[in-house]
């Protein structure tokens, strides 16, 4: 975890993040057709969990593009993200573990906002089950300020966030030893966006950039063209996004 204060992201990011989730589900819905030119899948599974306060709900898009690609996509079904993180993360383990034996193939693990933490918790913790981890806007590299879910997240669990972020960022700070691909927006008026980065790259780790709002990640055209590239990455032979033909295309990275 990084101990480098950061910023909060502006006021004005934060309250038109509605609006742009809106647009961003909007071009969605209108880029399906050419969103089915995306890599076909190999039936892989894919666990997806949802962020803070949302339910699987939110991540239906997701899901249903994914199983369009042919990928076994699953929900969490666990009911609201809570942030419980302990609770949470032990049934999430036992989820991996049950959807492993049931398709004899390891779970690819994609997580929005604080989806993600669970995603890399989990990979760290059963390596074994656990093909790669998306993250989308997840801040697993720390909040050391007032963000803009403090008050919220402090109404809802009772807890003082910053103790909350401390049980769970020792299990997701450190990066898997799968291939670790961390989805983030410079337009995020959530979370910070210098929170939801490696500080640095590794040979199995990756950041990539879009320009979604955070509300929005789960289904913005351009973030799903790179999560069904990323899950379409050979088990034995994954590449970095930024060596793909796409990623040179499209996308900017930070390092």
């Amino acid at each position: 975890m990084s101990n480098q204060y950061i910023n909060p992201p502006s006021p004005w990011l934060l309250m038109t993040e509605i609006g742009r989730g809106m647009f961003n589900f909007g071009t969605f819905v209108v880029s399906m057709p050419l969103l089915q030119l995306t890599p076909e899948g190999d039936g892989h599974p894919v666990l997806v969990m949802p962020g803070f306060l949302t339910t699987d709900n939110t991540t239906f898009p997701l899901r249903f593009f994914l199983l369009s690609r042919g990928y076994a996509a699953k929900p969490w079904e666990l009911g609201r993200n809570n942030a419980a993180y302990e609770e949470l993360e032990h049934k999430i383990g036992e989820t991996v573990k049950q959807i492993y034996q049931r398709y004899k193939r390891k779970v690819s693990l994609i997580g929005w906002s604080a989806g993600g933490l669970f995603a890399r918790a989990v990979a760290n913790d059963l390596p074994e089950y656990v093909r790669q981890v998306i993250t989308l806007g997840s801040p697993f590299n720390g909040i050391k300020n007032k963000s803009n879910v403090e008050l919220v997240m402090e109404l809802v669990t009772g807890k003082n966030p910053h103790d909350v972020e401390k049980v769970i960022l020792e299990r997701a700070a450190p990066t898997p030893i799968v291939p670790t691909t961390a989805i983030y927006t410079k337009l995020d008026g959530i979370v910070s966006w210098q929170s939801c980065i490696h500080p640095y790259e590794e040979d199995h780790s990756e950041n990539i950039e879009v320009f979604a709002s955070h509300l929005g990640l789960g289904f913005d055209p351009m973030t799903l063209v790179c999560v069904a590239d990323r899950l379409a990455q050979p088990e034995d032979n994954w590449v970095k996004f930024k060596d793909t033909p796409v990623g040179k295309m499209f996308y900017t990275y930070q390092s």
